[in-house]
């Protein structure tokens, strides 16, 4: 596929250019790397010659490539842009299409290659079988080919009327928060009108959208995870690009919800939580976290922030005291399978049902932690007295109760909490030792049974001697024992 056609350097040459842009970040994923340097110098060759046709031969435009995000590559890393002190940052291969905080951006999606008349053909065929209206959904990576799709189904379906199908549009592929750019909260409806990872469609009159087929048009990856998890009351199919073919079995996608539901139960049973970093440039990211630690808080329970970067097993694994870790990102990096974990890792949306008293799933489910800040159950209240069922324990369980006198900076001194805690955990070894009981990650490394290496311990005493010299493919002494 052509450089300039896949890439779109003369759009996103009109962008600097218009744009008044002088410092550019240029974000490529992982697997795009490879186009680097040829997308760099073909956009630069651009930019030159528009700016010699308009005139404005003085504006010296800089082009920085930023590759290795710090988070999912999804998402716009505007932290890594600053350091180069980036006015505008050109975003390239799939996205979340998530908000950003300070920087505009440019979209360019891509381009895969799609059969538009197999495609037609296939879509068509389920359309006569189909006794519900249709939604095409897509990734945004086929953008470019749904119009001729569109056509093509247009030409085959012309003899019959009894067809409704409808087609989701794309929501921006500019985005400036400068400028105050208005943008619905993804998964959220507004009458007719749907909104789901960079898509936007409306449902047809009369009908509700459990009523209709969501046909995705892509790959199996994290946007369809999304679209199944979120609408998981309606019929979804897919077809595949590669395998030219209609999917219709996404039970196994479906069948996450349970494992989800099951985490949810578990960390109920938490004491301490680890809140995970999982973004620094979607909008509104610091005003979940900061909700996310009240709910906390108001349960009794004790909780810590961390930004380790990309989660992992092995880096979660220094952190023993936590029971759960949410994880607050971009609604296509925050699912993430965590039985390799020492804890589970849940969702913001999973953490409100677990911690919010009196809550229960209906089935809804949602990604986007933006739309949770104006998100509230009915009847549900975080300090309800009395015990509560615990169905991993198998029995009624009292939650920790809210400390009168916090284990923080703010009510006790460090020497202070030092001596509660020896104290609990001179009079008490056996008790302290659970997780369970722990109320603070301190408690938690002051009673288990290693404490690491003894700050006393003296190694004994020996002669130093002098070890063998030379490479390790011949030492020294070796070479004088060839030469005798």
């Amino acid at each position: 596929m052509d450089l300039e056609f896949r890439y779109e350097v003369s759009r996103t040459a009109a962008f600097v250019v218009d744009g008044n842009y002088r410092r550019v970040a240029l974000q490529f994923p992982d697997e795009l790397l490879k186009d680097a340097y040829r997308v760099f110098d073909a956009l630069r060759r651009e930019i030159e010659l528009r700016l010699e046709g308009c005139g404005d031969r003085s504006r010296d435009v800089q082009l920085y490539v930023m590759a290795d995000t710090t988070y999912g590559s999804c998402c716009v890393d505007e932290v890594a842009a600053l350091h180069v002190k980036a006015d505008c940052v050109v975003h390239y291969g799939r996205t979340c299409l998530s908000a950003t905080s300070r920087l505009p951006v440019l979209y360019v999606f891509g381009k895969e290659i799609l059969d538009v008349n197999a495609c037609a053909e296939s879509i068509f065929d389920f359309l006569i079988s189909a006794c519900k209206p249709t939604l095409i959904l897509f990734g945004l990576e086929y953008a470019h080919a749904i119009a001729g799709l569109e056509v093509a189904v247009m030409a085959r379906s012309a003899s019959r009327f009894d067809i409704r199908l409808h087609y989701a549009d794309i929501l921006f592929s500019v985005f400036d928060p400068t400028q105050g750019s208005c943008r619905q909260t993804d998964g959220t409806a507004h009458g007719r009108r749907y909104c789901l990872g960079g898509l936007i469609w409306e449902v047809p009159e009369g009908c509700k959208l459990e009523d209709c087929v969501l046909l995705w048009v892509g790959s199996d990856d994290a946007a369809f995870s999304n679209v199944v998890l979120t609408f998981n009351a309606c019929e979804i199919v897919r077809y595949c690009p590669a395998e030219c073919r209609l999917m219709k079995d996404v039970a196994e996608k479906k069948k996450i919800l349970k494992r989800r539901y099951y985490l949810v139960e578990k960390a109920k049973d938490a004491n301490m939580v680890g809140i995970l970093v999982g973004t620094l440039g979607v909008a509104g990211y610091l005003n979940m976290i900061h909700q996310i630690k009240a709910l906390i808080k108001s349960t009794g329970k004790k909780s810590y922030t961390f930004v380790v970067g990309r989660p992992s097993p092995a880096k979660l694994a220094n952190f023993p005291e936590c029971d759960v870790f949410i994880h607050v990102a971009c609604p296509q990096t925050a699912l993430l399978d965590s039985k390799e974990f020492l804890a589970p890792v849940i969702t913001p949306f999973e953490a409100i049902l677990a911690f919010s008293r009196g809550s229960e799933w209906t089935g809804e489910y949602i990604m986007e932690f933006r739309k949770l800040m104006s998100y509230s159950h009915q009847e549900v209240n975080s300090k309800v007295d009395g015990a509560r069922y615990s169905f991993l324990n198998g029995g009624y369980v009292e939650d920790l109760e809210e400390n009168e006198e916090e284990l923080d900076g703010n009510s006790l001194e460090l020497s202070t909490i030092t001596e509660k805690v020896l104290k609990v955990a001179d009079g008490h070894p056996s008790s302290m030792m659970a997780k369970r009981t722990a109320k603070s990650g301190l408690e938690f490394f002051s009673t288990r049974s290693y404490q690491g290496l003894e700050i006393g311990f003296k190694a004994p005493t020996t002669d130093v001697v002098t070890g063998r010299t030379g490479k390790a493919s011949r030492y020294d002494d070796e070479r004088t024992g060839e030469s005798s």
